[in-house]
């Protein structure tokens, strides 16, 4: 048990508390946490390392390790495949469905976080029920509203729909940010002056970047990996995504796996180096976003 001695000094008086024993380490616990965790692990970075081997090493090699390396499947998947056109389609959708879903999940939970209003609990449910909804069932009133639009073979139609889908869960997850910054801050500002729209501005948007990223990474990974839109409403090469044109390296009789590994090994820097760079403002506004409002 730990002791406390009275240290005196001339004009000061501390309290010097002494070390006590260590905790033992219990070896029970350490295999019930790490064992699972390292489990977890190798299931989950396997498929990524035969990954990169596939697309490392030569065709018609069997071997676990991709030596000697070589390139030439990127090489056949960016040029012959045409990929960058596919990369470029993707960062644009991405880029504006990312834009698009932020904006409009700003006002709305800032709105619902703000105000009070009838409707206002049936409305929060109704964004709860949509999560319940496969995009499946949507693909045919989507169709027929983006042929009507003329919108069938363009890249708006992906971004609209990507947007849509993105949002329920966006305006959710921001509207439990924006209850955590104090409206009296807020009020303080307009106190002094400022109008509501410049108190947002000033006050409330620089405490929502963390809130802002989450959302925004969550919304351009949903879009970038998004298949099943791109495959419906897109059928002109020169407009294929990622996702849609690897698909497209699978034939009825053959597959040209070194081909479709490297491509997905480009798919997925974008990704990776997404969460790397956002991680910290990620994880702070998801539970921010979950546990407040």
């Amino acid at each position: 048990m730990a002791t406390e001695t009275i240290v005196r000094r001339p004009g000061k008086v501390g309290v010097r508390t002494a070390p006590g024993p260590r905790p033992r380490k219990d070896p029970g616990r350490v295999l019930r946490l790490y064992v699972p965790l390292g489990l977890y692990l190798v299931f989950t970075l396997v498929p990524f390392y035969w990954m990169i081997v596939f697309a490392l090493r030569p065709t018609g090699s069997t071997a676990p390790v991709p030596w000697p390396i070589t390139f030439e499947h990127f090489e056949t998947v960016w040029n012959d495949i045409g990929y960058a056109v596919f990369f470029r389609n993707s960062v644009v959708v991405g880029v504006l469905s990312l834009l698009f879903t932020t904006v409009v999940a700003l006002m709305g939970g800032y709105a619902l976080a703000r105000f009070r209003f009838r409707g206002r609990t049936v409305f929060m449910v109704a964004l709860l029920c949509t999560q319940f909804i496969p995009g499946a069932m949507m693909l045919i009133p989507l169709f027929t509203i983006f042929r009507g639009l003329g919108l069938i073979n363009s890249l708006w139609s992906l971004v609209i729909a990507d947007t849509v889908f993105n949002l329920p869960l966006s305006i959710i997850l921001m509207s439990g940010f924006v209850a955590a910054v104090p409206f009296q801050v807020e009020e303080a500002a307009m106190v002094d002056g400022c109008t509501r729209v410049r108190a947002f501005f000033a006050v409330v948007l620089p405490q929502l970047r963390p809130g802002l990223i989450a959302v925004g990474s969550f919304a351009f990974i949903h879009t970038w990996n998004n298949f099943l839109f791109a495959l419906m409403f897109i059928s002109k090469q020169a407009n294929f995504t990622i996702p849609v044109g690897l698909s497209y390296t699978i034939g009825e009789y053959s597959a040209d796996f070194g081909a479709l590994a490297a491509g997905g090994v480009v798919a997925a820097v974008p990704v990776v180096c997404v969460f790397a760079v956002i991680q910290r403002y990620l994880v702070h506004g998801i539970s921010a976003g979950a546990v407040k409002g």
